[in-house]
């Protein structure tokens, strides 16, 4: 028996339920019957754990796994709420380097800091002692340096057509933002540039994101005014808590769903990478990524069921991967929806806007300086 409290690996079960189906006298490896014996040990199975533990599949919803699939049930009016799960892949192409890529993640070119392993770099307690590898990584990566990428503005007309929930992302660039998301429509499930805080639990003033732009540029060590502590982006370092919204939003938001589509992400980090188990068991999600992700482990996989993506067994039925970038996967569903005119306008349109207020901005700061060197000329 199954006893209260304890924790079970998936091949500690498979004695247990071993021994509620093989008959009295019999040993489970018997064959009389052959292949059709196991298949229905299997199915048993199956409805055994469903049953005990409320995995059951649910219905079918796309009548193909397939991005096609998924056009025709966002076109057929029946998907009304979309959630994006989002990771750094969808802002390589803008020029952020994602993390764990080989050779040219963020984890991979880190040796210039003398780092005791990369992950250091996002570690509070290492940070406390020495903030300076983080601040000077700050100042190659800050918000403000890219343009979004054709995936996050996807993200934007699926707001503009009503369809966008909620986008839950992993990423600290605020490109999201950029591209046109407001607060509400976002979950920033590891923190954001957009503000900062003194890392004193007594003090715990708040920054703007003006304020830390400039001591970083300055290359000063952002302390705080009030108690000369350091001062923080309200970015999730390893060892701090998640934004309490993550949680409460989740709650309400994920058996809401009718359509999860995960883009750009490994998938590895909890708890985000827990959330494609959230939706309700009908709820088709879709895997926009350079690779398969997320899949079933094997003990959860093997009996055809559980939170983990399956693209692939017999007993698929929600699930479709699109192999590719984020932005050609996005541009092929925006094909497909009849949008693709629509959103290659918007990142043009957006983009030219970026380009002028950067040239404006340029242009000012160039007249500031000469304007300074000729009163300093003129001493």
């Amino acid at each position: 028996m199954l006893t209260k409290g304890v924790q079970y690996k998936p091949l500690d079960w498979w004695p247990v339920f071993s021994s509620l189906i093989a008959p009295q006298g019999q040993s489970e490896d018997s064959s009389d019957e052959g292949g059709a014996s196991g298949d229905t040990e299997m199915d048993f199975l199956r409805s055994l754990f469903s049953r005990t533990l409320g995995l059951s599949p649910g219905e079918k919803v796309l009548d193909e796994l397939t991005l096609d699939g998924v056009a025709r049930y966002i076109k057929s009016g029946k998907c009304k709420s979309i959630i994006c799960m989002v990771g750094a892949g969808i802002s390589t192409s803008a020029g952020i380097p994602d993390f764990r890529s080989p050779g040219t993640g963020l984890y991979a070119n880190l040796q210039k800091y003398n780092l005791p392993h990369p992950e250091a770099i996002f570690q509070i307690d290492y940070f406390k002692k020495h903030p300076e590898p983080f601040f000077a990584l700050a100042r190659e990566l800050y918000p403000g340096q890219f343009k979004p990428t054709v995936c996050h503005y996807f993200m934007k007309l699926l707001k503009d057509k009503g369809l966008l929930q909620r986008c839950y992302s992993q990423n600290i660039d605020t490109m999201e933002r950029v591209a046109g998301l407001e607060g509400g429509d976002l979950i920033e499930a590891h923190g954001t540039f957009h503000t900062s805080h003194c890392v004193s639990f007594l003090c715990r003033k708040e920054f703007s994101m003006d304020w830390m732009k400039d001591k970083i540029f300055s290359e000063d060590i952002p302390k705080c005014d009030s108690c000369g502590n350091l001062v923080k982006p309200d970015i999730v370092f390893f060892g701090e808590n998640l934004p309490a919204r993550f949680f409460t939003s989740m709650q309400t938001d994920f058996p809401r769903c009718d359509l999860l589509i995960i883009m750009g992400t490994s998938l590895q980090v909890q708890p985000f990478a827990s959330l494609v188990s959230k939706v309700s068991n009908s709820c088709p999600r879709l895997l926009i990524n350079m690779e398969k992700t997320g899949q079933s482990e094997f003990g959860m996989g093997l009996f055809g069921f559980g939170g983990g993506m399956d693209f692939d067994s017999d007993k698929a039925y929600r699930d479709v991967a699109h192999i590719s970038s984020c932005d050609d996967g996005c541009m092929a569903l925006a094909g497909l929806l009849g949008w693709k005119a629509e959103l290659e306008e918007m990142v043009k349109r957006e983009h030219g806007l970026i380009d002028s207020k950067d040239s404006k901005k340029t242009e000012k700061e160039a007249k500031q300086s000469a304007e300074s060197t000729g009163v300093d000329s003129g001493k």
